[in-house]
C-alpha cells in the first residue's frame, strides 16, 4: 500500500493579527499625534519629564508601526515556490523587536531615575500636568482599541504592551506634575520612573518568551502533544503514530504534521479524514499534513530515525 498524504482544508489558515489592522492604524495615528504634542511642550518648557515621556511614546509609535508593517507585509506577500508559508513569521519577529525595544526603554528609565535621585531636576507643574493629561487620554483610547486583539495576536499584544507601558508612563508624569505643582517635591519624578521601569520589565519578558517559543517552534502554549498523539493513535484504523510535530507559524495559526500507520483493512482516505477532523475540531489545527502509511513503510521510518 502506498503513502497517503494530505492536509485539512475546512478553513484556510489565517493570521490573527490581520483582523486588527484598523485598530493598529487608529492607535498609530493617536500615538503619533500626541507624541508630537509632548515633544513640542517638553522642549518649549524645558521639561525633562515630558521629553522623556515623549521619547517613550516614540517607542510606542515605532512599536505599533512595526506591528502594522509586519501584518501588511505578511498579507501582501503570499506564499511562493520558495516561501511556502509566505512572510507570516515577520509578525513574530516584529513582536520580538518590540520586546527588545521595551527592554531598552525600561533600562533607560531605570538608569535615568537612579541619576535623578541624587540630583532631581525641577519639573514645571502646570504645562506638564496638561500635556500628561492629554497623553493619558490618548493612551486610554489606544489601549481600548487594541485590548481585544491582544488576546489573540502576539504581534498586536506587543503593540498593546507598548501602549500600556506608555499609559502607565503618562499616569506617572501626571502624578509627578501634580506633586511638583502642589508640594514642590522634586523626588516624585525619579521615584515614579523606577516604578514605571519595574512595571514594564516582567511584561516585556513574557512577550519576548512567547515570541521565542514560536521562533524555536515549540508546541503552542496549552497544547498537550502527548494527548494529541494518544487521540490520533486511538482512531479506528490507526495502528501507530510517529513523527508528530505541532508548532505555531504565527499567532492564531497552528500547524501540525504526523505519520499514521494504517491497520488493515482500514482505508487511507477514512483514516486521513478522521485525523483531520480530530485536529480541527479538538485542537483548532486546520493546517495539518498527515502521512498515512502501510506497516512496512512505518518500519522504514523507524530505521531512518535511528
Amino acid at each position: 500500500m502506498g503513502h497517503g498524504h494530505g492536509h485539512g482544508q475546512a478553513v484556510a489558515p489565517a493570521s490573527a493579527s490581520g483582523r486588527y489592522v484598523r485598530s493598529l492604524t487608529i492607535a498609530l495615528g493617536i500615538g503619533a499625534g500626541f507624541m508630537v504634542l509632548e515633544f513640542i511642550v517638553g522642549f518649549t518648557t524645558g521639561s525633562l519629564a515630558l521629553i522623556s515621556d515623549a521619547a517613550h511614546m516614540f517607542t510606542d509609535v515605532l512599536g505599533v508601526g512595526m506591528a502594522l508593517a509586519a501584518i501588511i507585509l505578511a498579507r501582501r506577500t503570499g506564499p511562493t515556490v520558495s516561501r511556502t508559508f509566505g512572510l507570516y513569521r515577520a509578525e513574530v519577529l516584529a513582536a520580538l523587536a518590540n520586546a527588545v525595544l521595551l527592554f531598552g526603554v525600561a533600562g533607560y528609565v531605570l538608569v535615568e531615575a537612579v541619576g535623578r535621585i541624587s540630583d532631581p531636576p525641577a519639573v514645571p507643574g502646570l504645562p506638564v500636568l496638561l500635556a500628561a493629561t492629554a497623553g493619558l487620554a490618548a493612551n486610554i483610547v489606544s489601549f481600548a482599541v487594541l485590548r481585544s486583539g491582544a488576546k489573540e495576536s502576539l504581534n498586536v499584544r506587543g503593540a498593546y504592551l507598548e501602549v500600556l507601558a506608555d499609559l502607565i508612563g503618562s499616569v506617572g508624569v501626571l502624578l509627578s506634575g501634580a506633586l511638583t505643582l502642589l508640594t514642590g517635591w522634586r523626588y516624585a519624578d525619579p521615584i515614579i520612573g523606577v516604578a514605571i521601569g519595574l512595571f514594564v520589565l516582567p511584561r516585556t519578558w513574557t512577550l519576548a518568551r512567547r515570541a521565542l517559543r514560536i521562533l524555536f517552534q515549540h508546541a503552542p502554549h496549552g497544547v498537550d502533544v502527548g494527548a494529541i498523539n494518544a487521540e490520533l493513535a486511538a482512531l479506528p484504523g490507526v495502528a501507530d503514530v510517529h513523527d508528530l510535530h505541532v508548532w505555531t507559524l504565527t499567532s492564531g495559526m497552528e500547524v501540525a504534521s504526523a505519520h499514521l500507520t494504517l491497520a488493515p483493512p482500514a482505508q487511507q482516505s477514512d483514516v486521513l479524514t478522521e485525523a483531520q477532523n480530530l485536529l480541527a475540531s479538538r485542537y483548532a489545527i486546520e493546517h495539518a499534513t498527515l502521512q498515512v502509511e502501510a506497516p512496512h513503510c512505518a518500519r522504514r521510518c523507524q530505521e531512518l530515525s535511528w
